[in-house]
């Protein structure tokens, strides 16, 4: 194991509303309470981090990281459409002196998924009016709070609908055939959908879904930031990030500002030479033109995805899957690296990378793995200035709740919040620079 030099950031990351509890004013947190929730369980009190962060940050601290990557939470700081709570900025604030009095660096996420209920009421992420709504937030956030930080991410793979997107018109697509098949043999879908489905009564329910997003946001289609993005809404995300970018700029000029993008290691197998282009572009490239004058940008990888002439295709049999069902493929991360930074110029921090798992000894096989291809691209001189491993905790995993284990440290819900380091947390500290 060699540590990395002097000023590379070596650290953990969370999001606001997967470990704070109670973010009451957010669309993920009305979408958990509903009848017709796709959510497993709601989040409730998460695992107290809200309460709890200067314990968290002493765990991390103590282990020997250097820096820690957390989300502010718009709807917390903006509960009413322009009607800010001073007194969640001073909570955030303290978050971050208690980052610097232990020795970790801040780096702030402004927006990671979740969003303020009235936003979605007024169209969400496929509204005209979200850049600007979103360009106020940053600015009355940035005021406050800029002085303090050094790296913000303006918004958390701003890909996220798209890739939605894509997973749903591919869903459908395989639902048309077995319905086809089945309506042709005389018999049900139900059966043809490796899930456990209803069919017949999912259809069914689309009515009293609509029906009661309706109630709740006053919509019936709520377009949340992680809802099947339209190319409209593509465009808006990346105009909310420049409208950022701007306000950052302008507010403080001696912050770097960037963006992190939710990236697959694409690889092209024999005829799938096209289809894997067209993903990358998808994924990564098409966003060029408006992240060209970011100062870093943020890599989040899991896993890789394999492409033949007719499209993605399953892992290997015999690999390694994660309780995500991703492929365990902690090379990846290496190879997205390289990729991006051929066409990308500015510095590049990993921002997310990690394993859903049990077994922490192959958390700590993936951690080492993946740390061994960023210190093979630092080598090789490319601009890469941190690594943040996702996540902190084991916590809530958005709609598949807590049963996903990411975490460094396992968390007790059940018996008051317990923490428990897990190996994996100091062996991750072991690749920090020497504190002096």
């Amino acid at each position: 194991m060699q540590k990395f030099a002097k000023g590379f950031f070596v650290g953990a990351a969370t999001a606001a509303h997967q470990v704070e509890g109670n973010n009451i004013h957010n669309d993920c947190w009305a979408q958990e309470q509903m009848q017709h929730s796709s959510y497993t369980e709601p989040s409730l009190d998460a695992v107290d981090h809200y309460n709890r962060y200067e314990e968290d940050i002493r765990l991390m601290a103590g282990a020997g990281l250097n820096a820690y990557r957390f989300s502010i939470e718009w709807a917390r700081i903006e509960p009413e459409e322009g009607k800010f709570d001073d007194a969640e900025v001073e909570h955030y604030r303290r978050v971050i002196d208690c980052c610097r009095e232990n020795g970790l660096e801040p780096v702030v996420t402004l927006l990671h998924f979740s969003s303020p209920v009235w936003l979605i009421r007024k169209g969400g992420w496929e509204a005209d009016t979200t850049p600007a709504d979103f360009a106020r937030y940053v600015r009355y956030v940035m005021e406050r709070l800029g002085g303090g930080l050094r790296y913000v991410c303006t918004i958390n793979e701003a890909n996220m609908g798209v890739q939605v997107a894509a997973i749903a018109e591919r869903y459908k697509k395989q639902m048309m055939a077995q319905l086809a098949k089945a309506q042709a043999g005389g018999g049900s879908v139900d059966g043809g959908v490796q899930m456990g489905l209803n069919m017949e009564k999912m259809m069914a329910n689309q009515k009293a879904i609509a029906e009661e997003t309706l109630q709740v946001f006053g919509v019936e289609k709520a377009e949340c930031f992680t809802s099947p993005r339209t190319p409209h809404g593509d465009a808006l995300v990346m105009e909310a990030h420049k409208a950022a970018r701007e306000v950052i700029r302008a507010v403080c000029p001696g912050v770097k500002v960037g963006l992190t993008l939710s990236l697959h290691d694409i690889q092209a197998l024999p005829g799938g030479e096209a289809r894997a282009q067209k993903e990358w572009e998808d994924e990564f490239t098409h966003y060029l033109p408006a992240i060209a004058g970011d100062d870093f940008f943020g890599v989040q990888n899991y896993t890789r995805g394999r492409y033949d002439a007719d499209g993605v295709v399953a892992a290997p049999d015999g690999a390694e899957l994660t309780q995500m069902d991703y492929e365990f493929y902690p090379e990846g991360l290496e190879h997205v690296i390289r990729r991006v930074a051929e066409d990308f110029k500015g510095e590049l921090m990993v921002t997310e990378n990690g394993i859903a798992t049990a077994d922490d000894t192959r958390r700590t096989a993936f951690i080492e793995s993946a740390l061994d291809g960023v210190q093979r691209c630092v080598a090789d001189g490319l601009p890469v200035r941190g690594y943040f491993y996702w996540s902190l905790m084991d916590n809530f995993e958005w709609q598949k709740g807590y049963a996903m284990q990411f975490g460094l440290v396992a968390v007790d819900r059940a018996n008051g919040q317990v923490r428990t380091p897990k190996p994996s947390l100091a062996f991750l500290g072991e690749y920090a620079p020497e504190k002096v």
